[in-house]
């Protein structure tokens, strides 16, 4: 096996144990119920790819399909427990469908056009937590839960799980909710803004598709990684030849000693009755020598003076 491939699997077989280890939050489309097999059930379905969410009717209609309703939050207590769905789920920004839309054919001038929504599996709980200065009603039609944590903070506070009435063709996640009596659902169709054709979407899938997404994003950082630590593996053994080299030389240097020094000799015929005084440098500092120290001396070296 080449080292490149090595490090590769070594860094993949990593984040997959995180991934592993990881799988106890809730996933999309996971089922979810009160103390854990009491009803009523619900599913959180979120989509890391925006392109997938759905408008409220495909939305409606997919959670019909899977035997639920978009959720109806009927008290302050089941709206804490989405919540904490919500958070254990940890998505990104994105707002979540709920069961909550306005009936247009109820409309009339002397009522609020807060007292017009009504929850579509046919509660009739009047529990609301909606945002500061919400409903504003106009071609707003339907309701989402907000989800923005990376949104700054508005007047009535950071956009995080009260409501919104927002248009009904927008896309969105969504919330189901699965209870042991299942009222039945109005025959008639609200009125009031169109929505795109339904698309149903299997909510079994949605899980699967999570636990797809999450392994792909682990596999192509993993990747990533190697590519960045694969090419500096060359430079780095490099510098260690490099570094074992110099070490290795100096080393061996320390143990050579230097070689001593050795005078020049100059020795020049003498003539009788003139016995000239030489001097000779060694190591910077003159010496005077004797005229037998140049008896054996060569007559071509240099460096003596004559005074």
């Amino acid at each position: 096996m080449r080292p490149g491939t090595a490090l590769q699997a070594v860094v993949l077989a990593v984040l997959l144990v995180g991934l592993r280890a990881a799988t106890g939050r809730l996933l999309s489309g996971q089922p979810v119920c009160r103390g854990g097999t009491q009803r009523p059930c619900y599913k959180v379905i979120y989509f890391h790819d925006t392109s997938r969410r759905l408008n409220f009717e495909e939305a409606k209609e997919a959670c019909r399909r899977d035997g639920g309703q978009l959720v109806s939050i009927e008290s302050e207590d089941e709206q804490n427990l989405i919540e904490k769905f919500i958070e254990n789920l940890l998505p990104s920004d994105g707002d979540f469908w709920i069961g909550l839309r306005r009936r247009e054919e109820k409309q009339s001038n002397s009522t609020a056009c807060e007292d017009l929504y009504a929850w579509t599996d046919g509660s009739i709980s009047q529990f609301r937590n909606w945002y500061v200065d919400e409903p504003s009603c106009g071609s707003e039609v339907c309701v989402v839960m907000y989800h923005q944590p990376s949104a700054p903070a508005g007047i009535g506070g950071p956009y995080m799980f009260q409501w919104n009435d927002d248009r009904c063709n927008m896309k969105n996640n969504f919330i189901c909710k699965y209870s042991d009596e299942k009222p039945a659902v109005p025959s008639g169709e609200p009125e009031g803004e169109e929505t795109e054709p339904t698309t149903p979407v299997l909510l079994e899938e949605t899980q699967e598709e999570d636990a797809k997404k999450t392994f792909k994003e682990s596999r192509e950082a993993a990747l990533n990684l190697a590519y960045i630590l694969i090419p500096g593996i060359p430079l780095l053994l490099l510098f260690v030849v490099s570094t074992v080299v110099c070490w290795v030389w100096s080393c061996r240097k320390r143990q050579v000693k230097p070689s001593l020094y050795k005078p020049l000799h100059l020795l020049l015929s003498l003539r009788f009755g003139y016995c000239p005084v030489y001097f000779t440098k060694t190591h910077g500092s003159t010496k005077s020598i004797t005229i037998a120290d140049w008896r054996a001396a060569s007559l071509t070296d240099q460096g003596i003076q004559k005074y």
